[in-house]
Protein backbone atom coordinates (compact mmCIF):
# COMPACT_ATOMS: atom_id res chain seq x y z
CA UNK A 1 0.00 0.00 0.00
CA UNK A 2 1.34 3.38 -0.94
CA UNK A 3 2.30 5.54 1.97
CA UNK A 4 0.22 8.67 2.41
CA UNK A 5 2.91 10.38 4.43
CA UNK A 6 3.75 13.72 2.92
CA UNK A 7 7.26 15.02 2.91
CA UNK A 8 7.52 18.27 4.77
CA UNK A 9 10.21 20.89 4.51
CA UNK A 10 11.61 19.72 7.81
CA UNK A 11 12.03 16.16 6.57
CA UNK A 12 13.81 17.16 3.35
CA UNK A 13 17.60 16.84 3.34
CA UNK A 14 19.30 20.12 4.15
CA UNK A 15 22.55 20.92 2.39
CA UNK A 16 25.28 22.52 4.42
CA UNK A 17 28.82 23.75 3.94
CA UNK A 18 30.03 20.50 5.44
CA UNK A 19 28.21 18.57 2.68
CA UNK A 20 29.68 20.82 0.00
CA UNK A 21 33.50 20.86 0.23
CA UNK A 22 33.81 23.52 -2.47
CA UNK A 23 31.68 25.96 -0.44
CA UNK A 24 33.57 25.21 2.77
CA UNK A 25 36.96 25.69 1.12
CA UNK A 26 35.80 29.00 -0.36
CA UNK A 27 35.09 30.53 3.05
CA UNK A 28 37.53 33.02 4.56
CA UNK A 29 38.74 31.94 8.04
CA UNK A 30 37.87 34.37 10.81
CA UNK A 31 41.54 34.55 11.75
CA UNK A 32 42.22 36.41 8.50
CA UNK A 33 39.93 39.25 9.54
CA UNK A 34 41.69 39.39 12.90
CA UNK A 35 45.14 39.45 11.28
CA UNK A 36 44.15 42.17 8.82
CA UNK A 37 42.52 44.39 11.41
CA UNK A 38 45.21 43.98 14.05
CA UNK A 39 48.23 44.41 11.77
CA UNK A 40 46.72 47.36 9.90
CA UNK A 41 45.67 49.24 13.03
CA UNK A 42 48.79 48.49 15.06
CA UNK A 43 51.06 49.31 12.13
CA UNK A 44 49.34 52.63 11.52
CA UNK A 45 49.36 53.45 15.25
CA UNK A 46 53.07 52.65 15.57
CA UNK A 47 53.82 54.93 12.63
CA UNK A 48 51.79 57.88 13.88
CA UNK A 49 53.00 57.61 17.48
CA UNK A 50 56.67 57.44 16.50
CA UNK A 51 56.26 60.41 14.16
CA UNK A 52 54.67 62.47 16.90
CA UNK A 53 57.34 61.42 19.39
CA UNK A 54 60.24 62.22 17.05
CA UNK A 55 58.89 65.63 16.07
CA UNK A 56 58.12 66.57 19.67
CA UNK A 57 61.59 65.53 20.77
CA UNK A 58 63.74 66.82 17.90
CA UNK A 59 61.47 69.60 16.72
CA UNK A 60 60.67 70.65 13.17
CA UNK A 61 63.18 69.96 10.38
CA UNK A 62 66.22 72.18 10.62
CA UNK A 63 69.95 72.04 10.04
CA UNK A 64 71.84 70.03 12.65
CA UNK A 65 68.89 68.49 14.49
CA UNK A 66 70.06 64.90 14.00
CA UNK A 67 70.66 62.63 16.98
CA UNK A 68 72.79 59.52 16.61
CA UNK A 69 71.86 56.12 17.98
CA UNK A 70 74.94 54.61 16.33
CA UNK A 71 77.13 57.40 15.03
CA UNK A 72 77.48 57.98 12.16
CA UNK A 73 75.27 55.22 10.76
CA UNK A 74 71.84 55.18 12.44
CA UNK A 75 70.10 58.18 13.91
CA UNK A 76 67.01 60.33 14.17
CA UNK A 77 66.42 63.44 12.09
CA UNK A 78 63.05 65.01 11.38
CA UNK A 79 62.15 65.77 7.78
CA UNK A 80 59.04 66.40 5.70
CA UNK A 81 58.72 64.69 2.34
CA UNK A 82 56.38 66.66 0.07
CA UNK A 83 56.85 64.14 -2.74
CA UNK A 84 56.67 60.37 -2.97
CA UNK A 85 59.48 57.82 -2.99
CA UNK A 86 62.88 59.52 -2.46
CA UNK A 87 61.13 62.91 -2.63
CA UNK A 88 60.10 62.54 -6.27
CA UNK A 89 56.87 64.18 -7.37
CA UNK A 90 57.01 67.16 -5.04
CA UNK A 91 53.86 69.27 -5.10
CA UNK A 92 51.55 66.38 -6.00
CA UNK A 93 50.72 65.35 -2.47
CA UNK A 94 46.96 65.54 -2.99
CA UNK A 95 47.23 63.20 -5.95
CA UNK A 96 49.26 60.78 -3.85
CA UNK A 97 46.59 61.01 -1.14
CA UNK A 98 43.93 60.08 -3.67
CA UNK A 99 45.98 57.16 -4.92
CA UNK A 100 46.44 56.00 -1.31
CA UNK A 101 42.68 55.94 -0.79
CA UNK A 102 42.22 53.96 -4.01
CA UNK A 103 44.93 51.52 -2.86
CA UNK A 104 43.29 51.06 0.55
CA UNK A 105 39.91 50.30 -1.02
CA UNK A 106 41.55 47.97 -3.53
CA UNK A 107 43.27 46.00 -0.77
CA UNK A 108 40.00 45.43 1.11
CA UNK A 109 38.18 44.40 -2.08
CA UNK A 110 40.95 42.05 -3.15
CA UNK A 111 41.22 40.38 0.24
CA UNK A 112 37.56 39.99 1.16
CA UNK A 113 35.50 40.46 -2.02
CA UNK A 114 37.74 38.35 -4.22
CA UNK A 115 38.78 36.15 -1.27
CA UNK A 116 42.53 36.59 -1.48
CA UNK A 117 42.41 36.43 2.32
CA UNK A 118 42.13 32.64 2.05
CA UNK A 119 45.89 32.83 1.51
CA UNK A 120 47.53 33.57 4.86
CA UNK A 121 50.75 34.91 3.28
CA UNK A 122 48.78 37.40 1.16
CA UNK A 123 46.78 38.43 4.20
CA UNK A 124 49.93 39.29 6.15
CA UNK A 125 51.53 41.07 3.19
CA UNK A 126 48.51 43.23 2.40
CA UNK A 127 47.92 43.95 6.09
CA UNK A 128 51.43 45.43 6.30
CA UNK A 129 50.80 47.46 3.16
CA UNK A 130 47.50 48.73 4.55
CA UNK A 131 49.17 49.84 7.80
CA UNK A 132 51.75 51.78 5.80
CA UNK A 133 49.16 53.31 3.49
CA UNK A 134 47.02 54.51 6.39
CA UNK A 135 49.98 55.95 8.29
CA UNK A 136 51.20 58.05 5.38
CA UNK A 137 47.66 58.92 4.27
CA UNK A 138 47.08 60.61 7.63
CA UNK A 139 49.97 62.94 6.85
CA UNK A 140 48.99 63.41 3.18
CA UNK A 141 45.60 64.70 4.31
CA UNK A 142 47.35 67.35 6.44
CA UNK A 143 45.88 66.10 9.72
CA UNK A 144 49.14 66.77 11.56
CA UNK A 145 49.58 70.36 10.35
CA UNK A 146 49.42 73.17 12.89
CA UNK A 147 48.95 76.91 12.30
CA UNK A 148 52.14 78.58 11.12
CA UNK A 149 53.58 75.54 9.34
CA UNK A 150 54.77 76.08 5.74
CA UNK A 151 51.97 75.69 3.19
CA UNK A 152 53.95 73.11 1.21
CA UNK A 153 53.86 70.78 4.20
CA UNK A 154 50.06 70.46 4.02
CA UNK A 155 50.34 67.23 2.01
CA UNK A 156 53.82 66.23 3.17
CA UNK A 157 54.79 63.09 5.08
CA UNK A 158 56.79 63.20 8.31
CA UNK A 159 60.03 61.20 8.25
CA UNK A 160 62.50 60.66 11.07
CA UNK A 161 64.68 57.57 10.58
CA UNK A 162 68.19 58.48 9.42
CA UNK A 163 70.65 56.04 7.81
CA UNK A 164 74.10 57.08 6.64
CA UNK A 165 77.20 55.28 5.44
CA UNK A 166 80.27 57.41 4.78
CA UNK A 167 79.24 60.23 2.47
CA UNK A 168 76.04 58.46 1.43
CA UNK A 169 72.81 59.31 3.26
CA UNK A 170 69.66 57.30 2.64
CA UNK A 171 66.54 59.48 2.26
CA UNK A 172 64.83 59.80 5.64
CA UNK A 173 61.86 57.46 6.12
CA UNK A 174 59.36 56.30 8.73
CA UNK A 175 57.62 53.19 10.06
CA UNK A 176 54.91 53.39 7.39
CA UNK A 177 57.55 53.27 4.64
CA UNK A 178 59.10 50.22 6.32
CA UNK A 179 55.72 48.47 6.41
CA UNK A 180 55.16 49.22 2.73
CA UNK A 181 58.56 47.83 1.77
CA UNK A 182 58.12 44.67 3.86
CA UNK A 183 54.66 44.09 2.40
CA UNK A 184 55.92 44.64 -1.15
CA UNK A 185 58.79 42.16 -0.62
CA UNK A 186 56.33 39.57 0.69
CA UNK A 187 54.11 40.09 -2.36
CA UNK A 188 57.08 39.58 -4.70
CA UNK A 189 58.13 36.43 -2.86
CA UNK A 190 54.57 35.16 -3.13
CA UNK A 191 54.40 35.92 -6.85
CA UNK A 192 57.66 34.18 -7.72
CA UNK A 193 57.62 31.47 -5.05
CA UNK A 194 56.11 28.01 -5.11
CA UNK A 195 52.52 27.40 -4.13
CA UNK A 196 52.27 26.31 -0.47
CA UNK A 197 51.76 22.58 0.02
CA UNK A 198 48.48 22.96 1.95
CA UNK A 199 47.00 25.11 -0.79
CA UNK A 200 47.97 22.62 -3.50
CA UNK A 201 46.59 19.71 -1.51
CA UNK A 202 43.16 21.35 -1.35
CA UNK A 203 42.83 21.52 -5.14
CA UNK A 204 41.16 18.79 -7.21
CA UNK A 205 43.54 16.27 -8.75
CA UNK A 206 42.59 17.41 -12.22
CA UNK A 207 43.73 20.96 -11.43
CA UNK A 208 47.03 19.79 -10.01
CA UNK A 209 47.74 17.58 -12.97
CA UNK A 210 46.72 20.09 -15.57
Amino acid sequence: MQSLTRHSASSAPVSSKADNPSVASDAIPRSRYVIFGAVSVLGCAADLLTKQWAFQWRGLPREGNEWWLWEPYVGIETAVNIGALFGMGGGYGQIFAGLSIVAAVGIVVWLFRYRAARDQWLTWALSLVMGGVLGNLYDRLGLWIQPGYPVQWSSGVRDWILLRYGQHTWPNFNIADSLLVCGAIMLMLHAFGDRPADETASLPKSDIAG
